[in-house]
């Protein structure tokens, strides 16, 4: 008898979903883009900290960890920031749907599948050291995508950016691969491409 699995059609709809969905974009940006930058980011940060600052994760781990890490959105779809975490008691509640999504999407995969996937897909479950490294990937994502916004004479993502800003800052107290990170990549992502074809020289 063959198995069927719903698992990979709901991973298909994620570019359907939008993010940012309460604030006015310059630039639309959907759930699958922000994934496969944040596994871009993630597995550069590990290259980084293994590199020069004594670490020893995977990166490839770091960024396949990254690509699922809005899994549980493909059912929610996108939620605020602000809406998720300005009462402790909705945060506590959104996080109890999150994990009961991703858990969902657990399950629709082959039950031989499962265990594979669950340090993966499920966030309570991911090593905490990578779910660590994706938040760090995650904020930065969102803080380069504010400020391109902001770039292009966005003003709503003002107090985004700063909030992301000191985000991260607490990050870079004992994460020096974000700040070798942003220091290295950051400015050339707001130029042109005959400036990026210039500086490539």
């Amino acid at each position: 008898m063959k198995i069927k699995s719903t698992f990979l059609a709901w991973i298909l709809r994620m570019p359907l979903i939008k993010r940012w969905a309460l604030m006015h974009s310059v630039k639309e940006e959907n759930i699958a883009e922000h994934s496969q930058q944040v596994a871009v980011i993630a597995h550069l940060l590990v290259v980084i900290r293994n590199k020069y600052f004594n670490g020893d994760l995977n990166p490839e781990r770091a960024a396949t960890i990254a690509l699922y890490h809005e899994v549980s959105e493909t059912k929610l779809q996108d939620i605020n920031h602000v809406t998720k975490y300005h009462n402790p008691a909705l945060t506590k509640e959104f996080k109890k749907l999150e994990e009961l999504a991703e858990l969902e999407c657990l399950n629709s995969l082959p039950e031989d599948l499962r265990e594979e996937f669950r340090p993966l897909l499920v966030q309570s479950q991911v090593c905490p050291e990578y779910k660590k490294v994706v938040k760090a990937a995650d904020l930065i994502s969102a803080y380069l995508k504010a400020s391109d916004e902001i770039s292009f004479g966005n003003r709503e993502f003002f107090h985004v950016k700063e909030r992301l800003m000191g985000m991260l800052d607490a990050f870079k107290a004992d994460m020096p691969e974000v700040e070798y990170f942003l220091n290295t990549f950051e400015d050339h992502c707001f130029v042109s491409v005959d400036q990026l074809s210039l500086d490539d020289h």
